[in-house]
C-alpha cells in the first residue's frame, strides 16, 4: 500500500541477518520493524555464522518487514496476524525464517497484516488477508504458475501472471478491477481488459495501477485523483471499477509505485506523480492535489526506481536517492525534520 518498495543488493551474513544496509532508514521502529537497531545503518543480528548471501528484494508492511535472502524469505517486526510466516503470532526484532520458503522466491510484497511472495512462479501468502488466515505460507487458488510480481494494498492483493493481472480481497471501491463493486473475493479474479502486455503493478490503499505496453492504467478509489484520469471522485467509495488510462502516460513508463492516495511513475527517466499532495509528496513545489501526472521538480532524467510512502516519496536518480514530502521522523534522510515539496538529496553514508 503505502510503504516503500525497492530492490536492494546487499551483503548479508547467512546466519546473522542484515550486516549493513547502505541507506538511511529514517522510520519509526515500532514493534521491531527495522530490526535490532532502527535508524541509519541497520544491523540486524540473528545468530552468527559465516558466508554471505544476496538480498534481492525487500518489502515493508505497516509494522513488519520481509526480505528475500539467498532465494528464501525472512521477516521481522509485528506478528499479530502471523504476517512473519513462522507459524506463530510472536513479534520479532530480528529476522525469522518464513516456514517453507528457503529457495525459489523471486518477488515479495507486504501490507498491514499479511505478506505474499512469488515462489517458483506461484503465489503464496501468509497472515490475514480478506477472510483468509494462515500463520505459514498458503497457496493462492489458481496461481500455481506464471506469476512474476505481486502487489499488496491495504485489504486487496494483485499479481502479474502471464502478462495479465488478477486481484483478490476487498472490493468496496472497485480495487479488484473486475467491473464490480462488492462483494470482495477470496480468490483471484481477472482485471477487466488486462490479460496481456502488463510489465509492472502497484497497489495503494484502495487503488491499483499497472504498466501496460509502456503506459499506465489505474482502477479503484479516486478520492484524491490517484487514478490520474483528470477526475476526482465525490467520495471515497466512488472511483472506477475497471482500468482507466492515466492522462498523458501512454508510453515510456518503466516503474510505478502507489501509496494511500497517490501514485508515482518513472517516465523516460523522469519522475511524475499524481493524487494526494497534502505534504508535497508529488514533488512539484506545491501542496495541491492533482488528478493528472505532474513533474517532480528537477527529476527529468536519470531516475531508475521509485518508492512511495504514506506521505512521502523517494526515487533512485543517477545512483543516488532523492526524497520529498512529509518529514517529521526524518524520512527524507537529509538530516532534517522539515517537510519538503521538492526532491532533496538523501545523505547516504
Amino acid at each position: 500500500m503505502r510503504e516503500s518498495r525497492a530492490t536492494l543488493d546487499l551483503a548479508v551474513d547467512r546466519q546473522c541477518g542484515f550486516r549493513k544496509m547502505e541507506s538511511q532508514m529514517e522510520k519509526k521502529n515500532h514493534l521491531g520493524a527495522l530490526g535490532a537497531l532502527g535508524l541509519s545503518l541497520v544491523s540486524v543480528v540473528a545468530g552468527c555464522g559465516g558466508g554471505t548471501s544476496e538480498v534481492t528484494v525487500i518489502a515493508a508492511g505497516s509494522y513488519h518487514t520481509c526480505a528475500v535472502v539467498g532465494g528464501g524469505v525472512r521477516c521481522w517486526g509485528a506478528n499479530f496476524s502471523g504476517q512473519l510466516g513462522n507459524n506463530s503470532t510472536t513479534q520479532s526484532a530480528v529476522p525469522v525464517q518464513v516456514e517453507g520458503l528457503t529457495a525459489g522466491v523471486t518477488a515479495l510484497d507486504a501490507d498491514w497484516q499479511d505478506s505474499c511472495a512469488v515462489v517458483n512462479g506461484e503465489a503464496q501468502c501468509w497472515g490475514a488477508y480478506y477472510g483468509n488466515l494462515s500463520y505459514v505460507p498458503a497457496h493462492v487458488e489458481g496461481l500455481t504458475m506464471g506469476v512474476t510480481a505481486v502487489a499488496a494494498g491495504e485489504s486487496h492483493t494483485c499479481v502479474l501472471v502471464n502478462g495479465g493481472v488478477q486481484c483478490w480481497g476487498n472490493n468496496q471501491m472497485g480495487q479488484l478491477g473486475n467491473n464490480s463493486i462488492n462483494p470482495g473475493s477470496k480468490v483471484p479474479v481477472q482485471v477487466d481488459g488486462l490479460t496481456t502486455g502488463v510489465t509492472a503493478i502497484a497497489a495503494g490503499r484502495s487503488h491499483t495501477c499497472a504498466v501496460v505496453n509502456g503506459g499506465v492504467q489505474c482502477w479503484g478509489g479516486n478520492s484524491d485523483g490517484q487514478l490520474g484520469n483528470t477526475s476526482i471522485a465525490q467520495d471515497m467509495y466512488s472511483g472506477s471499477k475497471v482500468p482507466v488510462q492515466v492522462e498523458g502516460l501512454t508510453s515510456g513508463v518503466t516503474a510505478i509505485a502507489a501509496s494511500l492516495w497517490n501514485t508515482c511513475a518513472v517516465v523516460d527517466g523522469g519522475v511524475q506523480c499524481w493524487g494526494a499532495n497534502y505534504y508535497g509528496q508529488l514533488g512539484n513545489n506545491s501542496t495541491t492535489k492533482s488528478a493528472v501526472p505532474v513533474q517532480a521538480e528537477g527529476l527529468t532524467t536519470g531516475a531508475t526506481a521509485i518508492a512511495v510512502g504514506a506521505t512521502h516519496s523517494c526515487a533512485v536518480v543517477d545512483n543516488a536517492v532523492q526524497c520529498w514530502g512529509e518529514n517529521p521522523d526524518g524520512e527524507l534522510g537529509n538530516d532534517s525534520t522539515t517537510d519538503s515539496t521538492v526532491p532533496v538529496q538523501v545523505l547516504l553514508q
